[in-house]
C-alpha cells in the first residue's frame, strides 16, 4: 500500500503540474509515505509537499493542499486531508485493503521480498568467537543476529554472503596450547602450577584428555616449546569442530571459514604494512610501529607493531578487511562483541587509509545477555571456566525459543534471557505466543478438513464480507509485511521482524477469541479461510527470516 500510494501521490503532482495548479519541480528528491501513528490521522502520511516547498517557492500547506484536491478523486482512498505544517493524511478504502489479500495470496513464498537491496552484494561477518573455548550464550546472540540478518537482507534483494573469521595465531593461541599441554601433564599424575590467566575449563581437561588417549605419553618429556604448535592445533581443530557442529544445531550457516593465519602465511600483512608505510600513514615512535589513525578520524594512534617486532591483531585486522573490500562486496557488515566499541572508529580509519569510503563497513555491536535462572544471573568467563555454552542453552530450551529471544531487542540493548520463561508454555514466553498463532491457523484447516471443507479460488470469493474492525486491522498488517522486511534489511535491524510477528500474533489471537472461522455461512467461511490462509503464510515466512520454526501443532 505505501508503494501505491508513493505511486498515487507523484502522479497527482504531475497532473497537477500538467493542469497548471502546481509548480514544475523535481520529484527526484525521497519523499516518505509513513503509517500514521493514530488511527485518527488516517492510515498513512507523505511530505511531498514539505520537501519540495523551497523549490516550488510555495508554502507546503498551500502545496499539500492543491495535491490532496486531485487525490480526492482516486478511488484508493475514502478521503484525503492536509495536516500540520504541510502533511498529507490518506485513509485508504476498506476495498483495498480487502481486494490486496488476493494480490497478497497470489505471491505465494515469495510475499514478503523484494527488491529494496538491487542486487548489492554484502557480507555479513559474525560470531567469529576465538577458537580458545566452546560458545557461549553471549555468542548465542551473535550468532542469532547475524544469521537473521543476512536471511532478512537477501530477503530483501541483497546477495549475501556469510563469514566467520578464526582467529588462529598469536598470544591467546599460546595460551591455550599451554593450557592444554598442563593439564596433559596433570593427566599422567605431574603435579603443575597452572597461571590463573590459563584457560581454566573443563573442556581443557576433555582435549587433553583425547590427546592421552590418542598419544599417550609421547609429549610427556617434550618441553613446552618443542610441542607447542601441535597442541595449540590440535586444541583448535578440536574446539572449532564443536564450534560449527553447535552453530549448525543453531541453524546458522556460513558460507566462509576464514582464517587470520593465513594472512601472514600469504605475506598480505606485511604488504598491507608496507604500503601504509608508503602513504605515509605510519610512523616509529620508541621502536614500535604506529598507525595515524587520528589522522582519519580516531581518538589516538594505534599501534601495529611492538617494539618487540611483534605485531599487534590491529594490523592483522587492517589486513583483514583490506582482503574483504578486494573481494568487491558493496557492503561490509561487522557484528561485534559491545566491548569491541573502542575498535569502530580505528578500523573505519584503516579502511579510508587503504582508499575505501568508511561507510562500506557498517559495525552491529551486540551487547551482554544475563542469562537468568530462578530470578538469579549465571556469571560467564570463558578464561574462568564459569560460563553457561550455547550449547547448554540449546539443550536446555531449544534453538526456536533461544533464537526468538535473541531478537527480541535491538542487538546494542542489554537483554535478560530468563530460562524459566523460555521453557514455559504460556503466552508470557514470546516465541511460543507466535508459534500458538501459527499453529492456531494450521488447527483451522484440520478442522475445515474434517468437516469438508476446502479453500476455493481466490478469485471466487467474496473477500467484502471481511469488514469488521478486526478483518481491517489483521489486512493492513499482513501489507505492512515486505516494507517491514525491506525496512529492517536497510536498518540492519532483524529484531523489527519479531516485533511483527507479536503484534501479528496478538492480532490473530484477539480475532481467534471474537470470530470462527468455519461459519454457518459458506461465503464467510471461504472468506475467512483465505484470510488465515495468508496470515498462517506471514507467520511462516517471517519465522523463517528468524530461523525459527513454525510447528502445526502444539
Amino acid at each position: 500500500m505505501r508503494n501505491r500510494i508513493r505511486k498515487a501521490v507523484e502522479e497527482a503532482y504531475r497532473q497537477g503540474v500538467a493542469e497548471g495548479v502546481l509548480p514544475d519541480v523535481s520529484l527526484s528528491a525521497s519523499h516518505q509515505v509513513m503509517p500514521s501513528k493514530q488511527e485518527v490521522h488516517g492510515d498513512f502520511a507523505d511530505n511531498l509537499a514539505l520537501i519540495t516547498a523551497s523549490e516550488a517557492k510555495r508554502s507546503p500547506r498551500e502545496l499539500a493542499g492543491c495535491l490532496a484536491k486531485i487525490l480526492e478523486a482516486n478511488l484508493l482512498f475514502h478521503k484525503v486531508e492536509v495536516a500540520g505544517p504541510g502533511f498529507i493524511n490518506f485513509f485508504v478504502a476498506t476495498i483495498w485493503w480487502q481486494e490486496n489479500l488476493r494480490t497478497i495470496w497470489e505471491a505465494g513464498d515469495s510475499y514478503g521480498e523484494s527488491g529494496a537491496g538491487n542486487g548489492r552484494l554484502v557480507q555479513v561477518e559474525f560470531v567469529s568467537a576465538n577458537p580458545t573455548g566452546p560458545l557461549h550464550v553471549g555468542h548465542g546472540r551473535g550468532a542469532a543476529v547475524g544469521d537473521s540478518l543476512a536471511r532478512v537482507l537477501k530477503a530483501a534483494g541483497f546477495s549475501v554472503e556469510r563469514e566467520y573469521y578464526i582467529n588462529d595465531i598469536g598470544n591467546q593461541m599460546r595460551t591455550l596450547g599451554s593450557s592444554v599441554y598442563l593439564r596433559y601433564l596433570e593427566h599422567f599424575g605431574h603435579e603443575v602450577e597452572f597461571p590463573e590467566e590459563y584457560y581454566q575449563g573443563d573442556y581443557i581437561r576433555d582435549i587433553a584428555s583425547d590427546i592421552a588417549s590418542g598419544k599417550g605419553d609421547r609429549y610427556l618429556d617434550m618441553p613446552l616449546e618443542s610441542c607447542l604448535t601441535f597442541f595449540i592445533d590440535t586444541a583448535v581443530e578440536i574446539i572449532a569442530f564443536d564450534i560449527r557442529k553447535d552453530l549448525e544445531e543453531f541453524r546458522v550457516h556460513y558460507d566462509n571459514w576464514f582464517s587470520e593465519k593465513t594472512l601472514h602465511e600469504s605475506g598480505l600483512v606485511d604488504r598491507t604494512i608496507s604500503e601504509l608505510q608508503d602513504k605515509g600513514y605510519m610512523f616509529e615512535e620508541e621502536g614500535a610501529l604506529w598507525f595515524r589513525a587520528t589522522a582519519l578520524g580516531d581518538e589516538k594512534d594505534r599501534v601495529v607493531k611492538r617494539s618487540n617486532g611483534v605485531l599487534t591483531y590491529f594490523a592483522s585486522d587492517i589486513a583483514y578487511h583490506r582482503h574483504k573490500l578486494e573481494r568487491g562486496y558493496d557492503l561490509l557488515v561487522d557484528i561485534w562483541g559491545a566491548d569491541h566499541h573502542g575498535y569502530v572508529a580505528r578500523v573505519k580509519a584503516a579502511i579510508r587509509a587503504l582508499g575505501y569510503q568508511e561507510d562500506k563497513l557498517q559495525v552491529l555491536l551486540v551487547q551482554l545477555v544475563n542469562l537468568l535462572e530462578g530470578g538469579k544471573i549465571k556469571a560467564m568467563s570463558t578464561r574462568a571456566g564459569e560460563f553457561v555454552t550455547l550449547r547448554e542453552v540449546l539443550d536446555d530450551v531449544g534453538s526456536d525459543a533461544a533464537r526468538f529471544i535473541f531478537l527480541t531487542r535491538r542487538c546494542d540493548s542489554h537483554l535478560d534471557f530468563d530460562l524459566d520463561l523460555a521453557r514455559s508454555q504460556s503466552q508470557e514466553n514470546p516465541v511460543y505466543y507466535v508459534q500458538y498463532a501459527h499453529a492456531r491457523l494450521s488447527s483451522v484447516f484440520r478442522n475445515a478438513g474434517e468437516q469438508g471443507v476446502s479453500l476455493a479460488k481466490p478469485q471466487d470469493i467474496d473477500i467484502s464480507l471481511l469488514n469488521t474492525p478486526e478483518d481491517i486491522k489483521l489486512l493492513k498488517q499482513l501489507d505492512a509485511f515486505p516494507c517491514l522486511v525491506a525496512d529492517a534489511a536497510l536498518a540492519l535491524e532483524p529484531y523489527r521482524v519479531s516485533y511483527y510477528l507479536t503484534e501479528l500474533a496478538g492480532q490473530l489471537h484477539g480475532y481467534y477469541t471474537r470470530h470462527r472461522f468455519i461459519t454457518d455461512d459458506p461465503d464467510l467461511t471461504q472468506a475467512r479461510l483465505l484470510l488465515a490462509d495468508v496470515t498462517r503464510r506471514v507467520f511462516r515466512k517471517g519465522l523463517g527470516l528468524l530461523g525459527v520454526s513454525a510447528p502445526e501443532k502444539m
